[in-house]
């Protein structure tokens, strides 16, 4: 073995990219006639957004996207995963459409070209316009049909920029815990009928930006799904637990990846759920389970499960007190989630091209210090995760390109700007950007094509 590098190099076609979200970098909340989105209104929400941070800045991409894209570029970051703002293009959802949100994103595209930077884009980012909301959100099927309107005219506007296309990004995130947990805008709890309703019209929504892209997006277009399914991994890599762990795989993502692939929702989730089951409509799996070229994972942390006892099915694992997590309460380390959700969704739906559209980790309090942020533990995340996505890639799991989350650290969520991912540091005062060591690491991983 080289004594420089990890096992053997990634396949000459592995794409490594880096990630961010439209409302979480962008800022400019309310400019050239940008409609406000339900995380602009829930940041103005007394106590929902840590430090009472709300997007109207961010990281000023807005204005700063060339120097962003040429810091990009200079880390060798070629493909960037980012997302159009909905209510940037339709500020009250549908009606009139707004000229200058068009206008700014093919000036990030053409900046992009000038930089040798490939776009991938997501249509849907969990920024809803908040008219939407008044009107029912996702609650409301109209909804959908908004959103169809939106994906056909941001794909019908950006087809000779764009040829990669994801359709949403975490349906989980903008139904279960905003319209069921309430922690994520606009902050609703409403019944388990009414939220596995939202998951429907998420699903429609999908099947809707499919559509478009076929119909819109060129021949070379490609489009497919961003999911962050639960993730199980085997306690033991034995036939047992395996079993087990896939068990446990089918049956909490039955409601997404299990309905979208499976042409409907199956027997075993809808006895799960009874009357709490979601309105079906004539048609909707006809549209919701139109092929897709690739399936996005977002993959963080994972369950452990074993084989289950007294007839149980499998057994999930609480995790002890003092297990390792990073300052995201909920992103506890478990490494080989990289190698057991990919090989799953390969195994169990036939997914035959997957990319990890995020995987990162969010830490406190990272300053900047002699000019670098000497943020060890996230460039061990990266090494440990990257090592069980290679592992996949060898064992036959067909995952074909890797983004990092995030570029720069931005507004995260509830969390504001607490909470750092970015491989880049972002002085959110001055405006100042700073690579991280993780990131001058990720340039070596991006430049060797080896884990070093």
């Amino acid at each position: 073995m080289n004594p420089l590098t990890y096992a053997s190099p990634f396949p000459s076609t592995f794409v490594f990219g880096a990630a961010a979200a439209a409302a979480q970098i962008e800022g400019a909340a309310f400019k050239d006639g940008k409609g406000p989105s339900i995380w602009d209104t829930f940041a103005r929400t007394p106590g929902k957004v840590a430090g009472g941070d709300t997007l109207d800045v961010a990281c000023d991409h807005y204005h700063r996207f060339d120097e962003d894209f040429a810091l990009m570029a200079s880390l060798g970051i070629r493909h960037y995963r980012l997302s159009i703002a909905w209510p940037r293009i339709f500020p009250d959802g549908d009606g009139a459409v707004n000229q200058a949100g068009l206008d700014f994103y093919r000036r990030v595209f053409a900046s992009m070209a000038r930089h040798g930077i490939t776009p991938w884009v997501t249509l849907f980012h969990w920024d809803l316009p908040q008219a939407l909301e008044d009107r029912g959100g996702w609650t409301a099927r109209a909804t959908v049909e908004s959103f169809a309107r939106y994906a056909d005219t941001v794909v019908k506007a950006f087809a000779g920029d764009v040829r990669h296309w994801i359709t949403l990004n975490e349906i989980r995130c903008f139904t279960w815990l905003a319209y069921g947990i309430g922690n994520k805008a606009p902050g609703r709890r409403e019944s388990d009928a009414i939220v596995n309703q939202t998951i429907h019209h998420a699903l429609l929504a999908h099947g809707h930006a499919v559509r478009a892209v076929r119909e819109f997006g060129g021949p070379q277009a490609r489009v497919g799904l961003t999911d962050n399914c639960d993730v199980s991994v085997p306690v033991t890599e034995t036939a047992a637990d395996i079993a087990a762990a896939e068990a446990w795989f089918e049956d909490k993502n039955a409601h997404i990846l299990g309905a979208i692939h499976g042409g409907g929702y199956s027997k075993a989730y809808l006895e799960r759920v009874g009357d709490a089951a979601p309105k079906v409509q004539a048609g909707d799996f006809d549209l919701i389970s139109l092929p897709t070229d690739f399936l996005g994972l977002n993959v963080y942390t994972a369950t452990y499960v074993r084989a289950g006892r007294d007839g149980a099915r499998y057994e999930a694992l609480a995790l002890p007190a003092n297990y390792p997590r990073a300052d995201s309460p909920w992103l506890n380390l478990v490494p080989q989630a990289m190698y057991w959700a990919p090989r799953m969704c390969h195994a169990l739906y036939g997914h035959r091209s997957i990319y990890i559209t995020e995987n990162g980790c969010g830490y406190n309090h990272e300053p900047v210090q002699g000019g670098e942020v000497i943020d060890l533990h996230r460039r061990d995340y990266l090494r440990g995760h990257l090592r069980e996505m290679h592992r996949a890639i060898a064992d036959g799991v067909p995952v074909d390109g890797y983004f990092l989350w995030s570029f720069i650290d931005n507004f995260e969520w509830e969390d504001g700007y607490e909470r750092r991912f970015g491989i880049v540091h972002c002085d959110f005062e001055t405006q100042v950007r700073t690579p991280k060591l993780s990131a001058r690491y990720y340039a070596d991983v991006i430049r060797t094509r080896c884990i070093v």
